[in-house]
């Protein structure tokens, strides 16, 4: 069974956060490309359900590390294509 696009998974719950930034870290990876690592999981939460929750602004910040990874996929694989179009001459 193949694991759902990172880029398209939910992230409801810590458990798809941690699939989420393994799969992208093994992308960045593959691709040979450096990114910063994603936020830490939270580690405060009182578990009241408060407004403005410390997992509320973890999902945020994850969402934003994932869009922000996904663009720099994107950027590598449009340089890789028009590198193999036209290949530098020396």
């Amino acid at each position: 069974m193949t694991r759902p696009d990172p880029f398209l998974r939910p992230l409801r719950h810590v458990d798809d956060a941690n699939l989420v930034v393994a799969d992208v870290e093994a992308l960045l990876a593959q691709a040979g490309l450096s990114f910063r690592q994603a936020p830490p999981v939270p580690t405060t939460c009182c578990g009241r359900g408060c407004n403005g929750c410390v997992w509320e602004g973890y999902f945020f910040a994850l969402r934003y590390w994932r869009e922000q990874a996904a663009e720099v996929l994107a950027s590598a694989a449009a340089r890789t294509a028009v590198a193999r179009v036209r290949p530098e001459t020396e």
